[in-house]
C-alpha cells in the first residue's frame, strides 16, 4: 500500500480513559465509525515529559532518559518526527502545552514547532496573570521584579493563558494553515498537535469557573489550588474531602464534552475522501484518589497511565474494537509502519498480541519539600486484566480499573515473583526482567 500523504497524530492532554468512554461514550462518531479503537491502551508515563517522549521513541522512560528526575530527552534518541522527515516529511508540531517544545528536548526532529500561545491574544488578561502567580509557587516570586512591574508577562505567565482559555480551533487553524502550504509545495507533512483543554484545571466553561455557585464554588476553587501545588505531597495530609475529589474529577469529562465534536468533526475533515493517516489519543490520565494519588505526577495507576487510543488509517471506513492491552509508546513503530520507514519491534496496529504494557514513573520532586514517603520510583506490567507494581523491591497486584473505578494494591508475599509465576511467553518474559533490572539500574543511578 502507498504511505499516507499526510499523518497528523492529535493528543488531548490528560485525558483519562474513563473521560472518554463514561456517560454517553466518546461522543466521536465519525471517529468511531472509521477507526480502530484501542480501548486497553496505556501510556508509557504518567505525565507530558515521558509519555510524550515514549511515543516520540517507541522506548520507556529509563530507555530515553525523560522523567521526573532527568527532566530532559536523550538527545542522541532518534525520534518519530526525525525519522519521518529523513523519509521526506515536512515535520511539524503544533502545541498548547510548554512541556512538548525545547524546555525538556521534545523539539528534536521537528522542522517547525508552533507554540499556540504566542499567536492568540489573552482573553482575560488581569485573571490570567492572577491565577497562573498564584498557581505556580516560582512564579510569585516574580510579583515584585522589575518585569513585573512594567507590565511585562514572562514566557510561564504567557503560556499559562491555555489555562483559562480555548485554544484548540486556533491550534486547528494552524494546523490546516501548515497542510494547505505544503500540499502547494508538493510536499507531505507529519502534525503533532497538543490540545490543552482536558489538561487540569480543565475548561468546563470560556473562562475558569468552578462548576457549583456560592460557597461550594469557593471549596472547588481552593481544592483546585491545593490539586495544582500539589499541597498533600508536602503535607502528607489530603485536604481535599472524598465528595470534592469527585466533583474536580469530573471537570475533566465536563471539558471532553466540550471539545469533543470540534475533535469529531477535524479528524473527519483530514480523513474522509484524503490518504491521511489520523491518529488521535491522550499522552496520560490524570489520578483522583488511585493509589491515595492527586494529579498525574509519579503514579502508575490506570488513572494515570490508561488512555484513549483512536487509528485511522487512509480509507478506512469501518469501526473495530481492539481489547488487549497495549502500549501508546509503540505508537513510534506504527506509524513508522505506515510511512513505509524500516523499524523494528511490535506494534499496537499490526501485532497488538506481542506489544509489553509496561509502564514507569519516578517520584516528582515537589519545590524542594516532598516528604521521604512519596519518594519512590515505580514499574509496572499489564497481563490478562491485572497490573502487576514493583515499588522499593516489593510487588503489589491489582485488577485493571472498570468504568467503575480502581482497585486498591495488594501487597504480595516477599519472594512471590509473578514474572515467574504467570504463563507468560518465554519472549514476553524474558523481556520483562531485562526491563526490570534496567529500570532498577536507572532509579539507583538518578536517586
Amino acid at each position: 500500500m502507498p504511505r499516507p500523504r499526510n499523518i497528523v497524530v492529535i493528543v488531548a492532554d490528560s485525558l483519562r480513559w474513563d473521560s472518554v468512554y463514561g456517560g454517553d461514550g466518546p461522543r466521536l462518531p465519525y471517529v468511531s465509525g472509521h477507526s480502530k479503537a484501542f480501548t486497553a491502551a496505556r501510556s508509557a508515563g504518567c505525565w507530558t515529559l515521558p509519555a510524550t517522549a515514549s511515543m516520540f521513541t517507541g522506548l520507556l522512560p529509563h530507555e530515553h532518559g525523560a522523567d521526573s528526575q532527568t527532566r530532559g530527552l536523550d538527545p542522541g534518541i532518534p525520534t518519530l518526527a526525525g525519522r519521518l522527515r529523513d523519509a521526506g516529511y515536512s515535520t511539524h508540531q503544533v502545541t498548547a502545552n510548554v512541556a512538548t517544545t525545547e524546555i525538556f528536548g521534545l523539539d528534536h526532529g521537528f522542522d517547525e514547532i508552533v507554540r499556540i500561545w504566542k499567536e492568540v491574544p489573552p482573553q482575560h488578561r488581569k485573571l490570567h496573570e492572577l491565577m497562573l502567580v498564584v498557581g505556580k509557587p516560582r512564579l510569585r516570586k516574580r510579583v515584585l521584579s522589575t518585569d513585573w512591574i512594567r507590565g511585562k508577562l514572562s514566557e510561564d505567565i504567557e503560556a499559562g493563558k491555555v489555562w483559562l482559555q480555548d485554544t484548540i480551533g486556533d491550534v486547528f487553524d494552524r494546523a490546516r494553515r501548515i497542510l494547505a502550504q505544503n500540499t502547494h509545495r508538493g510536499r507531505p507533512s507529519f502534525l503533532f498537535l497538543n490540545l490543552m483543554e482536558t489538561h487540569f484545571p480543565y475548561h468546563v466553561s470560556d473562562i475558569l469557573a468552578p462548576l457549583s455557585k456560592g460557597t461550594e464554588g469557593a471549596r472547588e476553587l481552593v481544592a483546585l489550588y491545593h490539586v495544582v501545588n500539589q499541597t498533600f505531597m508536602r503535607s502528607g495530609e489530603q485536604p481535599i474531602d472524598p465528595a470534592m475529589m469527585r466533583r474536580i474529577k469530573s471537570r475533566q469529562r465536563v471539558a471532553w464534552e466540550r471539545i469533543a465534536p470540534q475533535v469529531d468533526d477535524f479528524c473527519r475533515e483530514l480523513h474522509e475522501g484524503h490518504d491521511n493517516l489520523v491518529v488521535f489519543g491522550s499522552d496520560h490520565g490524570d489520578c483522583f484518589g488511585e493509589q491515595d494519588w492527586v494529579y498525574h505526577f509519579a503514579n502508575v495507576s490506570d488513572g494515570g497511565n490508561r488512555v484513549p487510543l483512536f487509528w485511522m488509517n487512509p480509507g478506512r471506513s469501518t469501526g473495530e474494537e481492539e481489547k488487549s492491552p497495549v502500549s501508546a509508546r509503540n505508537l513510534f513503530e506504527a506509524v513508522l509502519r505506515e510511512a513505509a520507514v524500516a523499524v523494528d519491534g511490535p506494534d499496537p496496529v499490526s501485532s497488538a498480541g506481542d506489544t509489553l504494557t509496561a509502564l514507569e514513573s519516578c517520584w516528582y520532586n515537589c519545590q524542594g519539600a516532598t516528604l521521604p514517603r512519596f519518594k519512590y520510583n515505580q514499574f509496572c506490567f499489564v497481563n490478562d486484566g491485572v497490573r502487576f507494581v514493583r515499588r522499593d523491591g516489593n510487588w503489589y497486584t491489582a485488577a485493571a480499573s472498570t468504568l467503575a473505578g480502581e482497585a486498591p494494591l495488594t501487597r504480595l508475599q516477599p519472594g512471590i515473583d509473578p514474572v515467574a509465576e504467570l504463563a507468560l511467553p518465554v519472549a514476553h518474559r524474558t523481556r520483562l526482567r531485562r526491563m526490570i533490572t534496567d529500570f532498577e539500574a536507572f532509579s539507583t543511578r538518578i536517586s
